[in-house]
Parts: structure tokens; C-alpha cells; sequence
């Protein structure tokens, strides 16, 4: 497996910096630093879990308006300041924080509901975020969840053997690992077995059936630069997705071409300007 730096949290925010009008990206940077912050205290090789979890505890403190801090923390009062002034709940990064300590700790994962819960925390509120940046209407959380959620999966299985191996952490459901008889030692294998590409299938097609789900939000969003940024991100995750079904996730990197990019870019601003924005029944919601 040729080892490389996470990206994840990173992709989380995919199209958002290419796509952002100017006077969004300062309380972008800013939750974006909180997030990167938080992430590596979260994978900090040096400290114990219980010293992870004191960091973190700290960042969310400040954030809630803590005074006496350490210089390292001046993201998060930077960005209590921009949620102040634009009215915006700290939940928005605070909640981000849960499946950090998560992190921290190494938590094990038993069942496909116990991963999607934790994205819900990982990844959902950075989607939470970018509505609440544009004002779109609360109703378009709830999916917006969902493709946070596919995202997030779709990640981690890149990430599967640096997880596993660097990390020592797995994503995988114990129960879905059962099903196909995997182990956690086929994670850090150099190439993927059988089993494990079984069992990514699996995932594989779990989160292709929330991506479907999922593709019914640019046509919720008013915003037309969100709503194109939404069909960027779901276009490159199609393609990221057949490519994880064809290729050997441990063995190689799996990642997107300057072409995908161009195409999916190309596509998702033409539907973004013609579609037409319709209003979602608040009924199942």
C-alpha cells in the first residue's frame, strides 16, 4: 500500500474553495482551520486518548467563549466571532467535535446505523454549515445529510489501509467484516482480498442508494453558485464510486483525474443554471 497523508476531512470541503464567492471564503478558511485543528489533535500520534479528548474539550470551550486559552486555539475564538456576528448556532462546528473524540478514542464500529450515526457528526455539519452560509432553507438539511454521509463513506474506503495501518482505526462495520469473514489484519495488506472487496461492495452499494437519495438536493437549493457546487459534488462522487468498485483501494490511490474534475465541473454548471429550484414537501421530513 503506498502510504499517504488523510485527506478526509479535506474532502469534505471538495468544490468549496474553487466555487466560493469572495466573501464567503474568510468564515470558510476559518471553519475549515477549526476543522483541520481538530482533526489533528484527533490523529496526533503523541498524545493518549484521554489527552486527545482534554484538547478537544478545549477547542469546544473556547468556541463557547472560554477566556483563558493557550495561543493555540485562536481558531475557534476567530470563528465564535463570525458565528456571533452572522447569527449562526455553534453546533455547526461544534458537533463536528463528537466524532473526533470518537476518533480519539478508537471507537469500533459494530453496525452499518453506528457509521452513518457517526457521520452525522464527521460530516453533516459541515453540509449544515454551507446552507446556513447561503441561508437555504432548513428543509434542505436533512439531505443534505445524506450526501455528507456518502461522502464521508466514500472517504474512508479510500482511506481504508491508511486507516487501518497508520491510524489504527477501521471504518468497516464489524457486522458487514463478519458477513464476509474479514479481518482487520486484510486492511493492512498490501492488496485487497476477496473478502474485503466483498465487503466494500457492500458499503459500495449501500451508499450509491443514499447518492440517489441524496441527488434530489441542488434541486431544493436557491443559491445557484450552491446549487452548481451540489451537482459538482455529487457528479465526482458517481465517478469516484465506479472507481473504487474497479479499482484495488489498498494497492493503489484512488483518486480523481484533472479530467473527471473538468467534466464533472462542466456538467454540474450547466445543471446548476438550468434547473429550477422547487420547494420540498416538509411531509416524511
Amino acid at each position: 500500500m503506498k502510504e499517504r497523508h488523510k485527506q478526509q476531512k479535506d474532502e469534505n470541503f471538495p468544490v468549496a474553495f474553487r466555487l466560493f464567492p469572495k466573501r464567503y471564503r474568510e468564515m470558510v478558511n476559518c471553519y475549515y482551520d477549526f476543522a483541520r485543528q481538530a482533526d489533528d489533535i484527533a490523529d496526533a500520534p503523541g498524545l493518549s486518548p484521554e489527552e486527545k479528548s482534554a484538547q478537544l474539550d478545549m477547542l469546544e470551550n473556547v468556541l463557547y467563549g472560554e477566556k483563558n486559552f493557550p495561543a493555540a486555539y485562536t481558531a475557534a475564538v476567530k470563528l465564535r466571532e463570525m458565528f456571533l456576528a452572522n447569527g449562526f448556532d455553534f453546533s455547526l462546528a461544534a458537533d463536528l467535535l463528537t466524532a473526533f473524540r470518537q476518533d480519539a478514542r478508537g471507537f469500533k464500529y459494530q453496525t452499518w446505523a453506528q457509521l452513518v450515526n457517526y457521520c452525522q457528526y464527521s460530516a453533516a455539519p459541515v453540509g449544515r454549515f454551507l446552507l446556513a452560509l447561503y441561508d437555504e432553507s432548513p428543509s434542505t438539511y436533512q439531505l443534505a445529510s445524506v450526501l455528507c454521509t456518502v461522502l464521508q463513506i466514500v472517504n474512508h474506503l479510500q482511506d481504508a489501509g491508511y486507516d487501518a495501518k497508520i491510524l489504527k482505526r477501521v471504518y468497516f462495520p464489524e457486522k458487514i467484516l463478519h458477513k464476509y469473514k474479514v479481518s482487520e489484519s486484510d486492511l493492512v495488506k498490501a492488496e485487497t482480498s476477496p473478502s474485503l472487496r466483498r465487503a466494500a461492495d457492500n458499503l459500495l452499494a449501500r451508499v450509491e442508494k443514499q447518492l440517489e437519495e441524496a441527488a434530489v438536493l441542488p434541486k431544493i437549493i436557491k443559491s445557484i453558485p450552491l446549487r452548481i457546487e451540489t451537482f459538482v459534488i455529487i457528479n465526482l462522487t458517481k465517478i469516484m464510486i465506479k472507481k473504487l468498485k474497479k479499482k484495488d483501494f489498498l494497492a493503489e490511490e484512488v483518486k480523481l483525474s484533472q479530467y473527471d474534475w473538468i467534466v464533472s465541473s462542466l456538467k454540474g454548471t450547466m445543471q446548476g443554471i438550468f434547473t429550477r429550484p422547487r420547494t420540498l414537501s416538509t411531509k416524511g421530513i
